[in-house]
């Protein structure tokens, strides 16, 4: 059957388990081996994290929240979320063997379409080239990306890191505060939906925070680079010893982190590109998060 013959319609909470499913299988191939589960137990942890995402995101942005079915099959998918009138597009899939075909952009224009009075939008790619064309011919701009993994040097921890375990609603005002100051808009939405995916919270107090997962960046947001730096380094510090962790979407002005990663003993490699729209921000310091930027 025919991919033109899909509908395209809003995301129902019984399409969770199959949209991520799909999801991942047409993502994967882009995810880099040593970051993939190696297991049965892990695959479970991370085919769960991946259904809470996406019924999170479901329950915030039912409105940006998109399939394409053909039969009874989820084969496209997209999520976009709203934070303080900036838009970003956390998920954006197309089932392999139904790609090329025109599908993404049908599936992806409702999702672009709630982005409508927004004043700004970030969209974190997939190196795919179809996802880039798509993305620049909507009227992002590029912001060409580094990405740092490997080993930690753990002899090259600094010491006195002022990086401390935070509290979301004690540490609210630093949080806000410092997402405000990197991208437009709070992070505080969607932190307890980090936090229960296993993340933990690090804060310099007044001066920004991070999560991290096994030493693994998810956010870096700061209001200066010497903050940014000594959150990164204490992201670092908590992966396991001799365990690859990864730095993702380091985008211009942030050589703050390139400097931390080289330090670290990490090996640099071209990243997917950050695309933004309107108002986002400096971008800087900033370490955007894949699923919720």
């Amino acid at each position: 059957m025919p991919t033109a013959t899909a509908t395209v319609r809003p995301m129902r909470p019984e399409d969770v388990h199959d949209a991520d499913a799909m999801a991942w299988a047409a993502l994967r191939e882009h995810i880099p081996a040593d970051f993939l589960s190696s297991g049965d137990a892990e695959d479970d942890i991370w085919r769960e994290r991946g259904r809470a995402r996406v019924a999170h995101l479901l329950s915030t942005d039912p409105g940006g929240a998109w399939v394409a079915e053909l039969g009874d099959e989820v084969i496209g998918l997209a999520l976009a979320i709203v934070r303080e009138e900036v838009w970003g597009l956390s998920l954006f899939a197309v089932k392999p063997g139904h790609q090329g075909q025109g599908l993404g952009g049908r599936v992806l224009e409702p999702a672009l379409e709630y982005a409508e009075g927004c004043r700004g939008a970030i969209i974190l790619s997939s190196p795919d080239p179809r996802a880039m064309r798509r993305y620049f011919r909507a009227g992002f701009r590029i912001k060409p990306c580094l990405a740092a993994a490997g080993p930690i040097n753990r002899s090259r921890i600094p010491d006195g890191l002022r990086s401390r375990l935070g509290d979301p609603v004690a540490d609210r005002a630093t949080i806000d505060a410092a997402s405000r100051h990197v991208r437009g808009a709070s992070h505080a939405q969607d932190l307890g939906a980090m936090l229960a995916a296993g993340a933990e919270l690090l804060v310099v107090d007044d001066r920004g925070w991070a999560t991290h997962r096994n030493g693994s960046p998810m956010v870096v947001a700061a209001r200066d680079d010497d903050a940014a730096a000594d959150l990164l380094w204490s992201c670092l510090a908590h992966g396991p010893a001799g365990e690859s962790v990864h730095v993702d979407f380091v985008a211009e002005h942030n050589d703050w982190a390139i400097r931390v990663a080289l330090d670290a003993g990490l090996v640099l490699s071209p990243d997917g590109p950050v695309f933004v729209r309107g108002e986002t921000g400096p971008f800087a310091p900033y370490l955007p998060s894949g699923a919720y930027l």
